[in-house]
């Protein structure tokens, strides 16, 4: 399988987030890609691609042009205004009770976009959990690359590639970053590839939070269906999306299937998840599958609660690639990160259908078998 990575990814040099209002040490970090990278290239059945540009057309395609601009500047701007910042996020939001009992027409008015930098933040992000820094727009840009070179190769005739992106992209919406996320690499490859084709694409998400701005970039759709397994909003990250009962309005009435879980799910539990997202997916028409891998899923990941081990990853992919469809695959979240390369290299030699083998080195310890 061809691996799509940039180095660019290195600049988003994140070192603190905040949780609660809390500075902990952040969890996104680029430690993270190159574990995976380091355990793909020892695994000796991958081949590296560097990705080609693709310039800005396939974002917004399916951003905000204003989020994307804002994107572009805010570090220059935080300069400019002399911020003593390492990183930006923003101070305040646009909740809809700060404008209770206005008419339609003055909040309109007065909900413009600010000047000040943490007053931009706040109006295009969604949380927190996405500290902006010098590199970070760069590292995006190039994770959309990486992502649709993994496109072309697929379109090409590869029955599956791997981007390896990061940041990841799918908590990012139309109008919104935020979640780690900042340019939504799985919509954009969807985008692209419905484009490409004129057929119907299937976007399957498993990452262990809800892809809310997936969701909501196809929420009207009928030629990009949506479907995630996750933990339960009611406990989990993003919280207010990601429930059973969201499936889609207008021309995407039924194109939305969430199926959340419990905390402590099972490898069994997963596996039988997984079978009916897959069922949703081979009933569309299209030749191909976005697929947003998570392994956040697993049993060690800190900011978790799932119960999966390393080679129930390894059935997830060759399920996924026993579908027949053609995959092109990017990287979501994971974060415990000694058990990362392990978990790429399983979900990904399950897709091609090649037997599982441990690397010596691999550095999950004992939680590497499937639960009985």
């Amino acid at each position: 399988m061809q691996v799509v990575y940039s180095p660019a990814h290195l600049a988003h040099d994140i070192t603190v987030e905040t949780f609660m209002g809390m500075p902990i040490p952040a969890n996104e970090v680029a430690e993270r890609a190159e574990r995976i990278r380091t355990a793909l290239e020892a695994d000796g059945g991958f081949q590296f691609v560097e990705p080609t540009q693709h310039g800005e057309g396939p974002i917004t395609a399916v951003h905000d042009p204003g989020l994307v601009r804002f994107l572009e500047v805010a570090w220059s701007e935080v300069r400019r205004q002399g911020l003593p910042r390492p990183f930006l996020t923003a101070d305040t939001y646009p909740n809809r009770r700060m404008f209770e009992g206005m008419s339609a027409d003055a909040v309109a008015a007065l909900a413009r976009e600010p000047e000040h930098a943490a007053g931009r933040a706040g109006f295009w992000s969604l949380d927190s959990a996405a500290p902006l820094v010098a590199g970070t727009y760069p590292a995006a840009r190039a994770a959309v690359d990486v992502a649709l070179t993994a496109v072309d190769l697929v379109l090409a005739g590869a029955t599956a590639a791997y981007g390896l992106c990061r940041p990841p992209g799918h908590h990012a919406a139309r109008s919104m970053y935020g979640g780690y996320c900042f340019l939504n690499n799985a919509a954009i490859a969807a985008e692209a590839i419905v484009r490409a084709t004129g057929e119907r694409v299937a976007i399957l998400d498993v990452d262990y939070h809800h892809g809310n701005g997936s969701q909501q970039i196809f929420w009207r759709r009928g030629d990009v269906r949506y479907v995630s397994i996750h933990a339960d909003p009611d406990r989990a990250y993003p919280y207010f999306l990601g429930r059973a009962d969201e499936t889609g309005e207008g021309d995407g009435a039924g194109e939305n299937l969430n199926i959340p879980l419990r905390a402590g799910a099972t490898n069994e539990e997963y596996l039988d998840a997984l079978n009916r997202a897959l069922e949703a997916i081979v009933a569309v028409p299209g030749s191909m599958v976005v697929v947003s891998l998570g392994f956040d899923t697993y049993g060690l990941d800190p900011i978790g609660d799932f119960a999966l081990t390393t080679d129930v990853y390894h059935e997830v992919g060759r399920r996924v690639g026993a579908t027949g469809r053609r995959l092109v695959i990017l990287q979501e979240g994971g974060y415990h990160r000694p058990s990362l390369g392990e978990n790429a290299r399983a979900w990904l030699r399950g897709a091609e259908g090649r037997p599982f083998d441990p690397l010596p080195s691999g550095g999950f310890g004992e939680h590497g078998a499937v639960a009985g």
